[in-house]
């Protein structure tokens, strides 16, 4: 199948946040028929978490993840306990949302250190505890590598093999990978570790573009088609692995699409999914 499913399609809040709150989004995704929604723990603490189960569930969308957990390092264990609690109450959202796993973004190095070794130990110490956690109450944690720049500031795990290689260790029982396109299009090993991590540790997947050129790096991502990636060929990649999940939409964009009518970004998501998913 050349087309992707257009019932796969999933919206990442963060795409329309600008111009709507959570309760407009759910209800945008209802009206557009975008089946999937992946929801911030900010937007889902202003709206509440019972009016958010509520609503989801009153428009029948699927959670296809839930953002955030991880910052895992910290300067000191006081840091670091405050941070596991905040994961804690993560999971526990996530659970109520019936979500499909916790998406993690494991943080970088803590402030004023330059041990990158160091803060990629504080990730495997904490992932693992948060596992104690998560494991027995049946919350999927997906370890999102990010795209080396963030490596400083947001997240020392920047490449699939890292993530695969926590999971090695740590056991793929509840922990996977959420592959986000704009983060590891560029990686020359990308095929060889999908097919490592294998079906059962491909939990999320995120589609958008890479603008060339990028006015910023965190905050100009491109609809599907605008830019460089090869997006239907890694979708298959990964389907052709056994994946039948949502194509969920994440797209920071403060200079376009944050600034344009939400229904209309919303059809554009799903005419573009189609053309270009």
């Amino acid at each position: 199948m050349h087309q992707p499913d257009p019932q796969k399609l999933s919206l990442n809040t963060a795409t329309v946040r600008q111009q709507w709150t959570l309760d407009k989004i759910i209800e945008g995704c209802a009206r557009h028929e975008i089946r999937g929604i992946s929801p911030w723990r900010d937007q889902v603490a202003a709206l509440g978490l019972s009016q958010t189960r509520q609503l989801i569930k009153q428009h029948q969308l699927t959670v296809t993840g839930y953002c955030r957990g991880g910052m895992f390092p910290g300067i000191d264990a006081a840091h670091r306990q405050r941070q596991w609690q905040d994961n804690q109450r993560a999971v526990d959202e996530a659970l109520e949302l019936d979500a499909a796993c916790l998406v993690l973004v494991v943080g970088g190095l803590p402030a004023g250190s330059k041990d990158l070794a160091g803060a990629r130990s504080q990730v495997r110490d904490g992932l693992s505890a948060l596992l104690e956690y998560s494991r027995p109450r049946g919350m999927p944690l997906a370890i999102e590598p990010l795209h080396p720049m963030y490596a400083a500031d947001r997240a020392c795990v920047n490449t699939l093999a890292q993530a695969n290689d926590l999971c090695d260790e740590l056991g793929d029982d509840g922990l996977g990978l959420a592959v986000d396109l704009y983060h590891t299009w560029w990686d020359p090993n990308f095929q060889r570790e999908i097919t490592r991590a294998g079906l059962k540790r491909l939990l999320a997947f995120h589609i958008c573009d890479w603008l060339n050129p990028t006015q910023d790096l965190l905050e100009d991502r491109g609809m599907m088609g605008d830019g460089v990636i090869d997006i239907r060929g890694f979708r298959q990649a990964v389907e052709a692995l056994g994946y039948d999940g949502f194509h969920e939409v994440e797209i920071f964009s403060k200079s376009n699409w944050w600034t344009r009518d939400p229904d209309e970004v919303l059809r554009v998501c799903k005419a573009r999914h189609q053309e270009h998913g």
